[in-house]
């Protein structure tokens, strides 16, 4: 049996972390001593373990957080069955992610290296919505963050060709894939200043700039997809040796 200071420190979290885990539910009810002092058993043990593990990924984008919260909460629960469901479910979704972001990239990559279209009809900001899929205030978002400009007539009305739409195309993925603003706005910002078969686009994602005030988890989307797997990975290897233990 362990005091909450001394599973604290095996699990290598604050106490009030694992009062606070057993409060939402992500340890089993914890039996007080005559003494009133909370006893874990090797249970809490592995389960504050599963959530260690569970919680180390820092994205919170879309289910990814979702995800590792239902395993833990199936944990919680002692439903290690469920638990590994969701771990394997979680580890298909985390892989689907990652091959998105590495799409993004090579699509920008295929963007910047490619020849420009040759000039063709020009479209106004609400075809260009609707040819992508998108609303006019998210293209208004991207020009009013510069990460497109776009030219216009001389009544100011705006005029998209099929390179705006190319780049916009880039532009929808790598948002779909998680990656943020500045990230994505660094990365145009390169393309232009840099010889196109020298720019590394996964390293301009990844890799703040320091004089970034607010480094945001999305740049470092990819490194990030692959430590969350890993551990996926590690919680279903563990998950199934409770399991087969258990049989």
């Amino acid at each position: 049996m362990y005091q909450t200071k001394e599973i604290a420190a095996i699990v290598g979290v604050h106490p009030n972390t694992v009062r606070i885990y057993e409060e939402w539910g992500y340890i089993s009810a914890v039996p007080r001593g005559v003494n009133g002092y909370r006893m874990y058993s090797d249970l809490h043990l592995f389960q504050l373990k599963i959530a260690r593990i569970a919680f180390r990924c820092e994205i919170v984008q879309g289910l990814i957080r979702a995800k590792a919260r239902a395993i833990v909460e199936a944990s919680g629960k002692a439903d290690f069955t469920q638990a590994l469901e969701h771990a394997q479910a979680y580890l298909s979704h985390l892989e689907k992610e990652y091959n998105r972001a590495l799409e993004a990239i090579e699509l920008s990559e295929q963007w910047i290296c490619g020849i420009k279209s040759t000039p063709t009809p020009t479209y106004t900001r609400k075809e260009t919505a609707r040819v992508l899929d998108l609303s006019t205030e998210v293209i208004r978002n991207w020009e009013r963050n510069g990460l497109i400009t776009v030219h216009r007539f001389s009544n100011g009305s705006r005029a998209y060709t099929e390179n705006e739409i190319k780049r916009l195309k880039i532009i929808r993925t790598l948002r779909t894939a998680h990656y943020s603003i500045s990230a994505i706005l660094r990365l145009m910002n390169q393309a232009e200043n840099m010889r196109w078969t020298n720019l590394n686009i996964r390293k301009v994602l990844n890799t703040p700039e320091d004089h970034e005030d607010i480094i945001s988890v999305t740049d470092r989307l990819v490194y990030s997809l692959e430590q969350a797997i890993e551990s996926a990975k590690e919680l279903i290897g563990i998950l199934r040796v409770k399991l087969n233990g258990e049989i």
